[in-house]
């Protein structure tokens, strides 16, 4: 189907016909070519899975004992209407399946049988409720071919099948065949438009209705601002709005939470929060829409804010509520934060909520709570891929290869099917813990045994692991064997590894790439610029210097930051800012001392990965050593401590804090661009490969 959007100057009713015929709304021309809809039903092909369905064997026995005391002629009365009867009392218990074996029967053995419409409704929930695509044509076929004259009722039933199976095409043949249509008609059509991605249809479609039946019901509203929010065009949605307080139904909680999603999606948050101010209700669902539209706009202590305004204000918190607010905490970091949510998570009844702990999962993984990660997953009683994925994904992150292999394997032993991106999780541990012989015979078996064809994230990875063997030529051979165009994942994994292995001539073609496909990237070349330093280059870095410049991109002051006590602290390279600085500096130089004992020697001659040189000058006083010298001051010498930064390590901060993990004692987490860093008793999770 071709939709052709079209914009008019001139402005036009709100609701009405353009002069060249077609329907507007508000001075968009929504112009429709819709294809030919009357080719016959019996040339749509849809493919199914194969099912062999035959009666279960304790039906077939029952039936065969109310057969033995009837005579034939009673045999012939009453047995299909007792099998009707039955079908309708299965679908009534949701046991879809043996309601279609048993229509089966009744399709073999009793062609011409007057089946009335409760049996045809009650078949129709059963194919809705197994998407049954075969069912779907077997029930209307049977109809047909029986001579069945539906009423409107079962007539939108049947449409509300083609849509829910997906059978778009059929569906619009049958609805466009229909002699009588009433608003249910239409908006099942228009709903399912929606839902498959069709907006614009929608609202043609929509146009229409309005014209015949000016249905305002708040279902109708509800359905044409998620068509006004797949399109993106906020005004569209404005007028909806408009439309629905001139209908009386703007204060409705689905119209306001539809609203709010609708504007937040659009790019207007101050709108999103304007409707939800004006509800009279604030309902659990209106929070959650307005907590989750501040989240996907970045705004996340704002989000947060609203969530405890949320539970202070007595409304309900569902797991909904706390999924959400655990994704917000791993984006800012707090632990503290998400240890309340966990406990609200248990004290609300969630505790085995598959949504909220496959959020927990993630949060404790990302985070390097491994073991917590761990209790939460096995305390779940029912796991789904995206729970796997998270605890993989969150060993492999941390170092952990072997037991993010372990859980892989698990994972297929108990049944759950693996998809692209638990192999891109367990691809990736293996990469980070040097697992090669693993990694290669899991790379193999996915296209081999699970039937899941390997995509550039996965080469990737299989590039990162050859390269941290320093196996740069077959990595590179990799590149060029790839079924597909490389991607800057791919040409970036090798030009790490050359900046490891101190490959020039091979670094310079992958940077060279990269340069082609992200030009603005300031990552890349400062990869680059380490590489030509640590070769010794000078004349080539300062060249890549003045590159920079010449493109405007400045290497931004590193930043690094630690939460103690609920409280986020930020620090900069050489920061004076903070109130403890005294006794931050004296931590400091305390440390450094003490680690020069144990064989550390300042690494003048690294520059740093993506900040400005002139941070090399005050190398001792690095944001990650000052918040670190904060972490150490102010926390218990038991508790480890968690850094997130926004660049990638230098080389000579990642020696000097496996040797502060080493004198203190303490574990220490570092989060930074590349990856996580587990520093424990003078050693790294990285393996010093970043």
């Amino acid at each position: 189907m071709e939709i052709a959007l079209s914009l008019h100057k001139s402005q036009t009713p709100l609701l009405g016909t353009s002069s060249r015929g077609s329907l507007s709304f508000s001075g968009r021309c929504f112009v429709s070519k819709v294809a030919n809809w009357s080719h016959p039903f019996s040339r749509i092909c849809c493919s199914s899975m194969d099912q062999t369905l035959k009666p279960k064997p304790k039906k077939v026995e029952y039936m065969e004992r109310l057969v033995t005391v009837l005579n034939h002629n009673q045999i012939m009365k009453t047995f299909p209407s007792r099998l009707c009867s039955q079908i309708e009392k299965l679908v009534l218990c949701n046991r879809y399946r043996e309601a279609m074996e048993l229509f089966e029967i009744l399709e073999l053995g009793h062609d011409g049988f007057d089946v009335g419409g409760s049996t045809y409704d009650a078949l129709v929930s059963a194919c809705v409720g197994l998407r049954s695509i075969r069912g779907v044509k077997r029930v209307f076929n049977y109809m047909i071919n029986n001579g069945f004259e539906p009423d409107l009722y079962v007539m939108n039933r049947v449409l509300l099948m083609y849509v829910k199976c997906g059978l778009m095409m059929d569906a619009r043949k049958l609805f466009d065949e229909m002699l009588e249509r009433d608003a249910a008609s239409w908006m099942t059509m228009i709903g399912g438009l929606v839902d498959s991605g069709n907006f614009s249809e929608a609202f043609r479609l929509f146009l229409c209705m309005w014209e015949e039946f000016n249905d305002g019901r708040s279902r109708t509203f509800v359905t044409m601002i998620r068509a006004s929010t797949g399109l993106g065009f906020i005004q569209v949605g404005r007028q909806i709005h408009s439309c629905t307080l001139k209908r009386g139904v703007g204060d409705d909680n689905f119209v306001s939470c539809a609203l709010i999603d609708m504007y937040s999606k659009c790019g207007s948050i101050a709108d999103a929060h304007c409707v939800f101010d004006q509800m009279p209700e604030k309902t659990t669902v209106g929070w959650n829409s307005i907590i989750a539209s501040y989240a996907l706009h970045g705004y996340s202590e704002e989000a947060l804010s609203l969530y405890y305004e949320m539970r202070d204000n007595g409304a309900t918190i569902d797991h909904f509520t706390i999924s959400i607010v655990i994704r917000i905490c791993a984006r800012l970091a707090s632990l503290e934060h998400a240890k309340q949510a966990h406990a609200a998570l248990v004290r609300h009844g969630y505790g085995t909520d598959i949504v909220a702990n496959t959020a927990l999962v993630d949060f404790y993984s990302k985070w390097g709570r491994m073991e917590d990660a761990r209790h939460v997953f096995n305390r779940m009683r029912n796991k789904n891929v995206i729970s796997w994925n998270a605890l993989i994904a969150g060993y492999g992150n941390h170092g952990q290869g072997e037991e993010a292999v372990e859980m892989f394997e698990q994972m297929v032993r108990e049944g759950m099917i693996p998809n692209h991106v638990t192999f891109l999780a367990v691809l990736s541990a293996c990469s980070y813990s040097g697992l090669s012989g693993r990694g290669w015979e899991i790379f193999y078996s996915m296209s081999r045994d699970h039937k899941v064809k390997p995509r550039a994230m996965h080469y990737a990875c299989m590039i990162e692991l050859l390269g941290r063997e320093g196996l740069l030529d077959k990595a590179y051979a990799l590149i060029r064997s790839a079924p597909f165009k490389p991607t800057t994942n791919m040409w970036a994994a090798l030009l790490t590894a050359c900046r490891m292995h101190e490959n020039l001539e091979l670094g310079k073609l992958a940077a060279e790439k990269l340069y082609g496909m992200e030009p603005e990237k300031l990552c890349n070349y400062i990869v680059l610029l380490n590489l030509y330093n640590s070769s010794g280059k000078w004349n080539e870095a300062a060249g890549v210097l003045q590159t920079l410049k010449r493109k405007g991109l400045r290497m931004l002051p590193a930043c690094s930051w630690i939460e103690v006590k609920k409280q986020p602290y930020t620090f900069l390279c050489g920061d004076k800012s903070h109130s403890q600085t005294k006794e931050i500096y004296q931590k400091v130089d305390n440390i450094m001392f003490e680690i020069s004992r144990h064989g550390y020697v300042e690494d003048n001659e690294t520059l740093l990965p993506d900040v400005d040189e002139e941070e090399q000058r005050i190398l001792k006083y690095h944001s990650e050593k000052l918040a670190i010298a904060f972490g150490l001051i102010n926390t218990p010498h038991w508790t480890p401590l968690q850094i997130t930064q926004g660049h990638r390590v230098c080389g000579d901060c990642h020696s000097a804090i496996k040797l502060i993990a080493m004198v203190t004692g303490r574990e220490i987490v570092v989060r930074d661009a590349s990856r996580f860093h587990h520093f424990r008793n003078g050693s790294c999770s990285c393996g010093d490969y970043w």
